[in-house]
């Protein structure tokens, strides 16, 4: 397997991602190639979507004003994360912990203030399982290849410190897979076991793209076999019913 960090040009509002990404390949001398993953940063997909926003232009409410008391944060930046969330479920000491509107629980709604301009914060991107299906085709068009596509955040996790990589999206590769009723080494029938592929994918693209900053936003994975496929990132998102850390006992 090859995890190959492709350098793009700072993305702006409506940019043609898929251009922009074939373009960097060409540039390290790569030719896109049949089952070729290529792993998206949610951050450039949020900017080319435009869904950046000067905190001045901000008007924060009492319900954001009294958690920005009790958290320390931006009383803007808590109005927005509030406008982004479907419920908030922990609040502390610099953080808030929310159910997106996708339906993602992570810090502050995945707000983020680093890579973007002074003043302005940058908002998880709209729809990124349609997203990672619009980049894929616009792909496979220009290259004739087929190609999965992986959009990428990272995550905190309950009881583990640091951050790893998600997908929030995806389109023609497996996200999730099944693996209940195969047989273990002993032949024993597996009864519950799900690999999260669509993370694992993100994560190794982060060892290569890291958090810091943006100057490798794209990451081409090649080589791994089998894992072509319809899966999309809302595949990983337990169902409140099965969330355990929200279950009262």
């Amino acid at each position: 397997m090859e995890a190959i960090g492709l350098t793009l040009p700072i993305v702006r509002e409506g940019d043609d991602l898929a251009g922009l990404i074939l373009r960097a390949a060409t540039e390290e001398g790569l030719a896109i190639e049949d089952g070729d993953i290529l792993v998206v940063t949610e951050k450039i997909l949020a900017k080319a979507q435009g869904r950046v926003v000067r905190l001045d232009s901000v008007t924060p409410s009492e319900e954001a004003r009294a958690l920005a008391r009790k958290t320390g944060k931006d009383p803007r930046l808590v109005e927005l994360i509030l406008s982004e969330s479907r419920e908030v479920l922990a609040a502390g000491d610099g953080f808030l912990i929310t159910e997106t509107l996708e339906g993602f629980v992570c810090a502050n709604a995945g707000i983020d203030q680093s890579n973007v301009e002074e003043g302005f914060v940058k908002l998880l991107p709209e729809g990124p399982d349609k997203a990672a299906e619009e980049i894929r085709l616009e792909v496979e068009k220009r290259t004739g290849k087929k190609v999965g596509v992986v959009i990428s955040d990272s995550f905190g996790r309950p009881f583990r410190c640091g951050s790893v990589g998600v997908a929030i999206g995806a389109s023609g590769v497996k996200a999730l897979w099944d693996r209940r009723g195969e047989a273990d080494l002993y032949g024993r029938t597996l009864q519950s076991t799900r690999v999260a592929v669509g993370d694992l994918i993100a994560s190794t693209a982060n060892l290569v793209s890291g958090d810091a900053d943006e100057k490798t936003p794209v990451v081409l994975i090649r080589g791994l076999k089998g894992l072509a496929g319809n899966g999309r990132g809302a595949d990983l998102i337990r169902s409140r019913e099965q969330d355990m850390f929200r279950r009262k006992v």
